[in-house]
Parts: structure tokens; C-alpha cells; sequence
């Protein structure tokens, strides 16, 4: 072991030409560099290259139809209309999983859950999606309402998965009960990438939730927020139009009084 350690040693001090050239020609090998195609080529490796990714599509679109999908339909309790999913998600525990029409799951995603509760609740109402790459821990319950956008990257969870008392943490006891919080995520709402939505929060129909934030109390409806711990920056954003307040009509002034 002290001779191949002794050699790798060499190697990166490259003190003579025969190091030199091998360490020259490993750092190839480990980071190629592309070299450029005479102009000729383009056309035809263009082609080449659209191909590649319409076969990619076609071999995902025929392994979603025909089994990521069907798959995990058998795995949820309800399973609606027009359903979208990037990439079958990965299911642990016992948590009961509920889709509503329209839904979307990205890629990477995975829905975890302990044994705290019987049947821990994870429902997705109508339109509510989560990006690539989400993870969602349920022993209790969470719940997307409608029209919940959640970018990638995110957490939520309703517990913290584990005990608050140092001895029986260590001693790898299940959270208790009181420790599991539901969250609820309120309709309109838009979750920013990285973030992580600790248990027992809700957050409020339209409220949006900066990138990378930490959110551990009650958001406001239609506010924006962020930060670590989350704190709202601004109140009254992103109204629906039918709520914007319309100015009054400019009124003319009577004839005669234009002047003054």
C-alpha cells in the first residue's frame, strides 16, 4: 500500500519527464476536452443529435404509458384524470396517496413515511404539482390544494423524523404523536425552489415563498415571503384580477368650469 501510495505521490509532484507525460495523460483521460468537428460534419451529426433525443422521448413516453404509470396507480388510493409524471416516484411506508385530476409529479420525486400513524395522508387536489428532484415525508398528513405549484428541490415534511429527547434520538425511537403536525399548502400558492416547508405550517391560498427559504410558522394568504425562518416581506401579492380594486372613472368636470 505505501508503494502505490508513494507512486500516486510522484505522480501528482511530477518531478521528472516520465511523471510529467503520465500525469499529462491521466488528467485526459479522467477531464477530455472536445475537439472541434471539421464544418461538414455539422449537418449530418445534427441530425444525428435531433434523433437521439426523439428516441430518448419515445422510449420515456412508452416506459411511462406502459409502466411507470400503471405502476403507480396500483400504489395510490385515488388516482384522477389526466395525470402527469415525469418519472415514477419512490413510495415508503404506508401513506395513503391521493390524486386529483391534472396533477403533476416531476422527476426524482419521493414520498416518505413512517409508522407513527396508520394510514399518514398525502393528497394532491386538482391541478397541484411538484417538481423534480421533491421530497415529501408524510406520517401524518399534507395536502396541495388546487392550482399548487411546487418547484424542484423542495422538502416538505410534517414531522422532523425524529425525537426531541437527546437518549431516546440516539436510541432511534420513532417521533411521537404530538410531535407530527399536518401541512397544508393553500390553493394558488407557489413554493420556490430549495425550499423546505417544515410540520404544521399552512400556507395561505396565493401566497408565494422565495427561493431557498425555511418556513416555519403560518404564511398569510397572497403575501410573499422568504427567508430562513421565512418572514413575509410583502402583504397583498399576486391578487387574482377579479380582486384588484378598479380606479373610479375619471369624471369630467360640468361646462363652463373647465377653465378654473
Amino acid at each position: 500500500m505505501s508503494g502505490f501510495n508513494d507512486f500516486i505521490y510522484r505522480v501528482k509532484r511530477s518531478q521528472n519527464p516520465f511523471f510529467r507525460s503520465l500525469k499529462r495523460f491521466l488528467g485526459y483521460i479522467m477531464y477530455p476536452t472536445a475537439y472541434r468537428l471539421p464544418r461538414w460534419t455539422k449537418p449530418p451529426l445534427r441530425l444525428v443529435y435531433e434523433l437521439h433525443w426523439v428516441g430518448v422521448m419515445i422510449f420515456r413516453l412508452l416506459v411511462g404509458v406502459f409502466y411507470s404509470y400503471p405502476l403507480f396507480q396500483a400504489r395510490c388510493a385515488t388516482f384522477g384524470r389526466n395525470i402527469r409524471i415525469d418519472k415514477m416516484p419512490y413510495v415508503s411506508g404506508g401513506v395513503e396517496i391521493h390524486l386529483h385530476d391534472n396533477t403533476i409529479i416531476g422527476g426524482n420525486v419521493s414520498i416518505l413515511s413512517g409508522s407513527v400513524y396508520e394510514k399518514p395522508l398525502l393528497i394532491f387536489r386538482e391541478r397541484a404539482g411538484v417538481g423534480w428532484g421533491t421530497t415529501i415525508t408524510v406520517n401524518r398528513e399534507v395536502i396541495l390544494e388546487e392550482d399548487v405549484i411546487v418547484s424542484y428541490d423542495c422538502r416538505i415534511s410534517d414531522t422532523d423524523g425524529h425525537r426531541r429527547e437527546a437518549d431516546l434520538r440516539a436510541a432511534g425511537q420513532p417521533p411521537s404523536p404530538a410531535d407530527c403536525r399536518p401541512v397544508r399548502i393553500g390553493k394558488y400558492a407557489w413554493i420556490g425552489n430549495g425550499t423546505h416547508i417544515m410540520k404544521g405550517v399552512t400556507v395561505g391560498e396565493g401566497a408565494i415563498i422565495g427561493a431557498n427559504s425555511v418556513v416555519i410558522s403560518d404564511i398569510p394568504p397572497y403575501a410573499l415571503a422568504m427567508g430562513n425562518p421565512a418572514e413575509v416581506i410583502l402583504p397583498n401579492v399576486g391578487l387574482p384580477s377579479t380582486r384588484r380594486k378598479k380606479k373610479p372613472p375619471l369624471q369630467r368636470p360640468p361646462e363652463g368650469e373647465a377653465g378654473h
